[in-house]
């Protein structure tokens, strides 16, 4: 019996008909990062423990795939604890890589500097449709910009690049960690318990303001801190401009009006100069899973699919925690895999294809006639075809319905003649 290697290892085959779609897909990527000044970089997909476990990545660091010591570092005798067997591991994401790459090139880099990533990261997950233990992430990141003009472009660029791909009707989530503490403070939550507090909330969408209630409840939130959650999501949800709504309740904490300054900048910038039309919402229950964001932080939601397209966010404390100084830093990250799942069930087809024909040879061809289409291939191919030769199996007509089924219109049986 074959042994199917998705079911050990949780990972996954890609077919040619998807590989043509994922080919485009990110050159379609990069030709748009690109116009936007974004400059591609790469990383290992090997990173050492002591970066990957240096508390920058949530709960993705409990998923990390580690790799074994190698040589005389490799004393499996000695081994006390998983530590000692290991000291690097597979990448999750591209930030963390991001932000070791410029601490150690920072003073060659321009200012502000401008990255674009594409590549695959790794996490011990449990798979589902659209979400893979190995997959692409696709990243445009803005490192010494602290100014709103970081989250402008970043969001500017990566809905222009969902219009290319022929989405529409998207919907822009954006909130602010500091109003979400802000929020906090106003329930009466501590400053440790803010990151509880927020898992719940990010809830909303699927349980509901009577589930978030009940389960803050039951993690040990007071009856006060329930009630006044539940009187200021009640507020921002009847306001007809929750921000401005927001602003005013917690007009009394240091800050709030700035934060909420900066958020109505983001968003009437990104609605007056986007190419595509979309929607852009201020969501207060907008959470996103990294603690290490600092500002604003957004997520692009495909309506029609009930599905994310990407999030992301500031994180100005990241590189301060490599290189001892604080540079301000802004980023997004595409859902991928999730894209191609979507386009791949809508059979999307990849326009200006070059057009696609086969010689097909009959077995034992003499040389002279196969070498005879194999110049006439050249030639078509340097006139843009593509151009598959191959021999002639037995059951032709399969062979033929495959080749149809991969884009080949032509096909050209070619016999001893």
């Amino acid at each position: 019996m074959a042994l199917n290697k998705n079911a050990v290892t949780g990972m996954r085959d890609i077919s040619p008909r998807e590989m043509i779609l994922r080919d485009y897909v990110i050159g379609l990527i990069k030709e748009t990062y690109k116009s936007f000044g974004y400059t591609p970089i790469e990383t290992p997909v090997v990173e050492s423990l002591g970066n990957l476990l240096s508390k920058q990545g949530g709960d993705n660091e409990k998923l990390i795939f580690k790799v074994l010591k190698r040589g005389e570092k490799l004393k499996i005798s000695e081994a006390k604890t998983e530590d000692d067997l290991a000291d690097s591991g597979l990448r999750y994401d591209l930030t963390v890589p991001l932000v070791r790459y410029y601490s150690a090139h920072n003073g060659e880099l321009p200012k502000p500097f401008k990255a674009l990533q594409v590549g695959p990261v790794f996490r011990a997950d449990r798979p589902q449709k659209g979400r893979f233990r190995q997959f692409y992430q696709c990243d445009i990141d803005i490192l010494g910009e602290g100014s709103s003009a970081a989250e402008i472009d970043l969001l500017l660029a990566t809905s222009t690049l969902l219009g290319r791909l022929g989405f529409s009707g998207f919907i822009l989530h954006i909130n602010d960690r500091r109003l979400l503490k802000a929020m906090a403070a106003y329930c009466g939550i501590a400053p440790e318990r803010c990151d509880e507090a927020f898992i719940i909330w990010d809830k909303m969408d699927k349980i509901g303001l009577d589930g978030v209630l009940k389960e803050m409840g039951e993690n040990g939130f007071s009856d006060e801190t329930v009630a006044a959650y539940e009187k200021l999501s009640a507020a921002l949800q009847n306001a007809e401009e929750p921000l401005k709504a927001l602003s005013e309740l917690l007009a009394e904490q240091e800050g709030v009006s700035a934060y909420t300054a900066g958020l109505e900048t983001i968003i009437r910038s990104v609605e007056q100069a986007a190419s595509v039309p979309f929607t852009v919402k201020f969501d207060p229950t907008l959470v996103r899973g990294m603690s290490y964001y600092t500002g604003p932080i957004f997520e692009l939601e495909l309506a029609d699919f009930g599905s994310a397209a990407g999030g992301g966010g500031r994180y100005d404390e990241m590189v301060g925690k490599f290189i001892g100084q604080q540079v301000p830093a802004c980023g997004i990250s595409i859902g991928f895999e999730r894209l191609i799942t979507i386009l791949m069930d809508q059979n999307y087809q990849v326009p200006g294809a070059p057009r696609k024909k086969a010689y097909l040879l009959e077995k034992n061809l003499p040389e002279e006639q196969a070498l005879a289409v194999r110049k006439q291939a050249a030639q078509e191919r340097a006139d843009g075809l593509t151009v598959l030769v191959s021999p002639m199996i037995k059951n032709k007509k399969f062979q033929k319905e495959q080749l149809a089924a991969e884009g080949y219109t032509e096909i050209e049986e070619v016999y001893n003649r």
